[in-house]
C-alpha cells in the first residue's frame, strides 16, 4: 500500500469517526460529569493511570521489539470511542456515563497521547522513526486537529441539524468502520511479508491487555463501591480502544507502520473479547441484565 494513500486514508477514517462521535455529544454530555465525578474519576483513573501502567509491564514481560513497544503504549494511551457506547448500551451498562467518558476522554488525549507517546520514546529508543512525538508544538497542534476538530464539526452539526445528526449516525459508523477495514487490510497487504512474524510478536499481547483493560474497567470501580452498570460503562469505555487514532499517529506522525501493527491487531481481537466479557458479567454481575435502560433514553435525549 502507498505510504501516502495509506496515510490520507487513514486521517479520512480518523476524520470521519471522529465527526461520527460528535454527532452524539451535546454539552449537556460535559456538564453530566459534574453529577457524577466518582464514576468519571475513577474510570478515568483506570484509563490514564493503570492501563499505561499495565501496558508498560506487558510490554516488558513479551521482550516486544522497540517499535512494537512503542505501538503498544500508544493503544493503551488511545481513548475509548462510539463502539463503548454500543457495546455498554448491549450489555446494560449506564450509557450516559460512557457518553461523557467519551466526551472528556477526546479532550484529554490531545495531551495523553503525546505525553505517553515521548515517555515510550524515550525509554525504547525505537530506530527509523522520523523524529520524537513527544510535546513538541507543532505535533501537538497536528494531533489536536485530528482529534477534537472533527468532533467540534461533529457536535455543530447535531446542534445545527438535529435530524440530519440522528440520521447520519448510523451510515457514519458504517463508514468508519469500512475505511478502517480497508486501511488494516492494506497494511498488512504491505507488510505481508512480516504479517506472520507480528501475529506471533503481538498476538498475545494485545489478547492480555484487551483482557486486562475489560477487567480492571469493571472490577476496580466496583471496589470502588459503583453500581453494576456503571461498572460496565466504565469497561466498555476502558477496554475498547480507538485503534484507529493509535494507527493513524502510528503512520501519519511517527511515520512508522511497524508501530501501527498492535492497534491493527487489537481492533480485530477486541471485539469478540469485549463481547465474550459483557456477557460473563451481565450473567454474573448481580441481576444487572434484569435493571432497566432508563439512561441510554436519558443519553439519546441529551
Amino acid at each position: 500500500m502507498n505510504s501516502g494513500v495509506s496515510t490520507a486514508a487513514l486521517q479520512i477514517a480518523l476524520a470521519v469517526i471522529m465527526f461520527g462521535l460528535g454527532l452524539s455529544l451535546t454539552v449537556q454530555d460535559f456538564a453530566r460529569i459534574a453529577r457524577q465525578p466518582r464514576a468519571v474519576v475513577v474510570a478515568l483513573g483506570c484509563q490514564l493511570l493503570l492501563l499505561p501502567v499495565i501496558a508498560f509491564g506487558l510490554v516488558l514481560l513479551f521482550d516486544l521489539p522497540p517499535l512494537l513497544a512503542v505501538g503498544m503504549m500508544l493503544l493503551a494511551a488511545s481513548p475509548g470511542g462510539t463502539t463503548a457506547n454500543l457495546f455498554s448500551y448491549l450489555f446494560h451498562g449506564d450509557v450516559a456515563l460512557n457518553i461523557s467518558l467519551t466526551a472528556i476522554n477526546s479532550v484529554i488525549a490531545v495531551v495523553t497521547l503525546p505525553l505517553v507517546a515521548n515517555v515510550a520514546l524515550g525509554c525504547f529508543d525505537p530506530p527509523d522513526t522520523d523524529g520524537s512525538l513527544g510535546l513538541q508544538f507543532t505535533k501537538v497542534v497536528q494531533i489536536f486537529a485530528m482529534v477534537l476538530i472533527p468532533v467540534a464539526a461533529g457536535m455543530l452539526a447535531r446542534w445545527l441539524w438535529p435530524v440530519f445528526a440522528v440520521r447520519m449516525d448510523r451510515p457514519v459508523r458504517v463508514a468508519s468502520g469500512v475505511v478502517l477495514t480497508v486501511v488494516i487490510v492494506g497494511m498488512m497487504f504491505a507488510e505481508r511479508e512480516n504479517v506472520g512474524g507480528y501475529v506471533a510478536d503481538v498476538g498475545l499481547i494485545t489478547v492480555v491487555f484487551c483482557a486486562a483493560s475489560l477487567t480492571v474497567g469493571y472490577y476496580v470501580p466496583r471496589a470502588c463501591g459503583l453500581g453494576a452498570r456503571q461498572a460496565i460503562a466504565s469497561a466498555m469505555e476502558v477496554g475498547i480502544h480507538n485503534g484507529t487514532l493509535a494507527i493513524t499517529i502510528a503512520v501519519s506522525v511517527l511515520g512508522s507502520v511497524e508501530m501501527a501493527v498492535p492497534a491493527a491487531v487489537y481492533s480485530v481481537i477486541a471485539f469478540p473479547l469485549a463481547a465474550v466479557f459483557g456477557w460473563l458479567v451481565t450473567r454474573t454481575g448481580g441481576g444487572t441484565h434484569l435493571e432497566p435502560r432508563s439512561s441510554v433514553t436519558d443519553a439519546r435525549s441529551a
